[in-house]
């Protein structure tokens, strides 16, 4: 039975068994309607805080939001002027996120030959920016609905349709960067496994996920107008795409494209995913689970079935912390729009079939995130033209926790000319700090007593990308540094 919330965020439900409990804050406006609302996407900070990217139509602009602690701050761009970018409803710009690395891809406008992906870099949370550095080096091609991922070392895995300079001969690509988004390797392609010659579904966006050496590319596949899903599997951090699964095999035949993508998260063994199919006559939509170690697929399960009143559901997404997973999707009920969500603490043992009801009025599409005990929603409300915001707080599984690194500093400037200070300490006596460039030579290395030798020379250091490490007796904690004079 499903639980249903008033469109007045109440302030609190639940799902059927305690481990699963969600308790709602109210909801609230990220921003102001000036700022638009195309197409949010949300991930979290290194310290679970929520951080928002969505467009604005009228000048195709990208702009982020974060959560300081007791509010969101105003929006800033993270396109400059002279970088146009493609975002509505259906797709935009997309985001992802570890400690305080934060990546932004976006498409220029318009998409032909001469403007490509971009990609900018944060090292601070999501409070500046570097210059967009160009992600799609593809002479006479053409890409398209770029997704970023973080790989294991904090480096930036990009995803993007990439099409002939005539628009035909759609795939999916992906590349690389080994120096935090300052370069990248060539792209390779990564669809193509229904085989017959297939392409892919040229309006439906994509989704990239990494867990490890695995990386996954989630797209919707084009075989004689059969538009199921697949993901393109790499075991070697992306360098190679070798096979591929149907998370999807429901036969859907459609002679027109859907402008929907799939979604996806790695826990373990297995990939979840998420997408929206009208093989049963009705665009429902689907979650899927796949072993990655066998490279087999499966059917998708509609994530409700039947609803009296149902006419129509879209746009799902999903994420996961530890073992928590969440799907969140867009529904339309005798006729009254639905934001309804799935959740469990444990995916482990299996998705309840309850769903929470988030929001019930004016909801386009929708994202969401999670962390050890959170979980946020945002979501597009083109009645009042914002931006709309929710958490939900639950109590992790037992014994499951995040696995997330020890933070002993941060540092400020980032980039750095001069002077690099060492700041939010929590260090102890005799403290080794290091600071290496990314063939992994030393550039310093130095010992301080405490953490009020807080100040870094950098000033006669080369320009580039740096990691700095510092060891505080059994803990040790890394911060990419930037240094620029």
């Amino acid at each position: 039975m499903k639980k249903l919330l008033s469109a007045m965020f109440l302030c609190a439900s639940f799902f059927a068994g305690a481990q699963n409990s969600i308790t709602w804050s109210a909801g609230t406006n990220v921003a102001a309607s000036s700022y638009g609302n195309l197409h949010p996407r949300i991930v979290t900070d290194g310290a679970g805080n929520p951080v928002i990217i969505w467009g604005r139509m009228s000048d195709q602009s990208v702009f982020i939001s974060r959560w300081n602690g007791s509010a969101f701050t105003t929006p800033v761009n993270v396109n400059p002027s002279w970088l146009t970018v493609a975002t509505a409803s259906w797709m935009g710009p997309d985001i992802a996120a570890r400690d305080d690395t934060v990546y932004v891809v976006m498409k220029q406008t318009p998409e032909d030959t001469d403007h490509p992906i971009y990609i900018a870099t944060s090292f601070d949370g999501g409070t500046t920016f570097s210059d967009p550095v160009q992600v799609d080096f593809i002479a006479d091609s053409i890409s398209r609905f770029p997704t970023v991922a973080i790989d294991a070392s904090g480096n930036p895995i990009v995803g993007f349709m990439k099409f002939n300079s005539s628009f035909s001969d759609s795939r999916w690509a992906v590349t690389k960067s080994s120096d935090y988004g300052n370069t990248f390797s060539t792209d390779i392609k990564a669809s193509g496994w229904s085989g017959g010659g297939a392409t892919v579904c040229d309006c439906c966006p994509g989704s990239i996920t990494v867990s490890g050496n695995i990386v996954c590319m989630l797209y919707r596949d084009n075989l004689s107008s059969i538009r199921d899903m697949w993901a393109g599997i790499s075991t070697d951090g992306g360098d190679s795409f070798t096979e591929g699964i149907g998370i999807d095999q429901g036969n859907w035949i459609l002679l027109s494209c859907p402008s929907s993508g799939p979604d996806g998260v790695i826990i373990g063994d297995t990939l979840y995913s998420t997408y929206m199919s009208g093989a049963s006559g009705m665009n429902l939509t689907y979650f899927s689970k796949s072993s990655l170690t066998s490279l087999t697929g499966s059917a998708g399960a509609p994530l409700t079935g039947m609803i009296m009143g149902l006419s129509l559901q879209n746009y799902p997404r999903i994420a996961s912390a530890g073992n928590a997973l969440a799907v969140v999707w867009k529904q339309s009920v005798s006729s009254a729009d639905q934001l309804v969500l799935r959740f469990t603490n444990n995916i482990l043992n299996g998705l309840p079939a309850d769903y929470d009801t988030v929001d019930l009025s004016n909801i386009t599409n929708a994202d969401v995130a999670l962390t050890n005990g959170d979980i946020f929603v945002v979501w597009e409300d083109d009645n009042s033209g914002t931006v709309k915001y929710r958490k939900g707080t639950f109590t992790p599984a037992t014994g499951i926790q995040e696995n997330n690194s020890q933070k002993l500093f941060s540092v400020f400037p980032n980039p750095a000319s001069d002077k690099l200070q060492i700041i939010n300490c929590e260090l102890r006596n005799d403290n080794e700090v290091e600071l290496r460039n990314f063939l992994g030579e030393a550039a310093i290395r130095k010992i301080i007593s405490s953490a009020n030798e807080n100040i870094i020379d950098v000033s006669q250091i080369p320009d580039g990308f740096y990691v700095l490490k510092i060891v505080s007796g059994k803990n040790s904690s890394t911060q990419k540094v930037v240094i620029t004079h």
